[in-house]
């Protein structure tokens, strides 16, 4: 069966991105941006939100085999991670475009958790129907989806291509 697929505007992303904000309990110390996809929306989000301490983590899961079952079971390869000085002790909103299957933003977390900072993590679409992890979910999320998503900044690259792109 296809994925749905559904191409959004930049006026729906600042809608997006206008729910998430009533839905931050606390007072952020900083901002851990997943790269690529959460640099465009943590922008946003560090504008509307006064944050001005922002970090960046990148992560890869690498595979020795084509099968589907390796990829999922692939230890995260951190490429770049903020030092835990950066971490420890701190709120920290954890941002990224979308939880698919939930490993990136899981991987993340965990190891903010595991240096003793405190993450919250956030996303502008939940699949929930995708997601790896039973019991875990975003902290906030701006909307449920079953649909691959294709944000305005992805259309640079074509629309063509893009909307032929397999999802995560």
């Amino acid at each position: 069966m296809a994925t749905r697929r559904e191409l959004l505007s930049w006026d729906e992303v600042g809608r997006l991105i206008d729910h998430l904000i009533p839905q931050f309990r606390v007072e952020f110390d900083a901002m851990v941006i997943i790269t690529r996809g959460g640099i465009i929306p943590g922008g946003m989000l560090c504008e509307k939100l006064d944050i001005e301490e922002v970090l960046t983590a990148a992560v890869d899961f690498p595979f020795e085999s084509e099968r589907e079952a390796a990829k999922l079971l692939a230890w995260p390869e951190f490429v770049q991670f903020p030092d835990n000085s950066l971490i420890t002790g701190r709120q920290l909103l954890v941002v990224d475009d979308v939880w698919g299957s939930g490993r990136t933003i899981t991987a993340v977390k965990n190891r903010i958790s595991a240096a003793g900072g405190i993450p919250h993590t956030c996303v502008l679409h939940f699949n929930p129907h995708r997601s790896l992890f039973s019991q875990a979910h975003p902290d906030s999320y701006a909307a449920i989806t079953d649909a691959h998503i294709v944000y305005p900044w992805e259309t640079d690259r074509g629309i063509e291509k893009v909307l032929l792109d397999e999802p995560e």
